[in-house]
């Protein structure tokens, strides 16, 4: 803040990512500052809404979802399910596309695209925030499969042209989709996700997080429940065409991770699989060319197994 009790802040909206805003001492409208994607007011935009649905516990959740350009009312169209990583984040309804999530970029594709803030969301309280803890990969993943079930039912999606990504702790949930839930979902893409809770801590740089904040008991006082709450002991019931991608470099979910999940589906099914491995990356992409590639490759699998198109030849 300013000697003069101006303030000048980063925002965004559905209609643009961060700009700078000059909020005056008077506390009157902020003023937008920065114009650094100009053409974006030439693009046509996907409408975009904050919607309520319930879980199958009655519990009300919220979510962000993201409707075709040139969207035809009363037409079910194919949904990519993009989950947040963390929990202990969220989806706000403002700007929403990403190298890592698909957005506008889907919405221009024919997609609609659903962003849900699960129980363990931040945003809604500290009580809310620690709702998951102890239930890793239970209810807090159910609420992702009600949130597209509730999207069905409106006749918005069709059921049969479901997809689901996320990173991190979404690279989590979406292996759990493609292996626990995968009559659910048509296809994936997984980005830095954990595939085995037991190695999973021991390949971590940050391994007190398991208990800290999912399960709130450690591995070696309950191996069974871990196991179970890891997407390869689902992986031999895989028909989920799955797009597994990491950072080699990453230290905070290990690619071995990625490996693991790969292998199990390569070797207990004929589903089809894939792995990508970036160099010099880490717990995400940095560089501009992994990120493009990235993009390419998601939006290429999404394509090929939801709408039947040609999937472009990449190395």
């Amino acid at each position: 803040r300013a000697a003069n009790g101006n303030l000048v802040l980063t925002a965004n909206s559905p209609l643009f990512p961060d700009e700078a805003f000059l909020l005056p001492a008077d506390m009157q409208e902020p003023q937008r500052i920065t114009d650094s994607n100009p053409w974006l007011a030439d693009k046509k935009m996907g409408r975009q809404e904050a919607i309520t649905f319930s879980a199958r516990d009655s519990l009300e959740l919220q979510g962000i979802l993201i409707h075709p350009v040139n969207e035809e009312k009363g037409k079910a169209y194919p949904l990519i399910t993009v989950v947040h990583g963390g929990p202990e984040s969220h989806y706000s309804n403002g700007w929403l596309t990403y190298y890592s999530t698909a957005g506008q970029m889907a919405a221009a594709q024919g997609y609609r695209v659903f962003y849900p803030n699960y129980r363990g969301s931040t945003g809604r309280g500290v009580e809310f925030a620690m709702s998951s803890q102890g239930d890793l990969a239970g209810k807090e993943f159910d609420d992702v499969v009600d949130g597209v079930d509730y999207l069905v039912e409106q006749g918005l999606v069709d059921k049969d042209k479901v997809g689901v990504t996320g990173g991190s702790y979404g690279g989590y949930a979406t292996g759990w989709m493609a292996t626990r839930y995968t009559d659910k979902f048509a296809a994936g893409v997984m980005f830095v996700g954990i595939s085995d809770n037991i190695s999973k801590w021991g390949t971590s740089d940050i391994p007190e997080e398991l208990y800290l904040v999912h399960s709130r008991k450690r591995i070696w006082e309950d191996y069974e429940f871990f196991l179970k709450r890891s997407p390869v002991y689902y992986a031999g019931q895989c028909k989920t065409p799955l797009l597994i991608m990491a950072g080699a470099e990453d230290t905070r979910v290990d690619p071995s991770q990625s490996m693991e999940l790969y292998r199990h589906i390569k070797t207990r099914t004929d589903t089809p699989v894939g792995l990508v491995l970036y160099p010099g990356e880490g717990h995400g992409n940095r560089n501009a060319s992994a990120r493009l590639d990235y993009t390419r490759r998601q939006m290429g699998w999404f394509n090929k197994y939801l709408k039947g198109e040609k999937e472009e030849a990449r190395p």
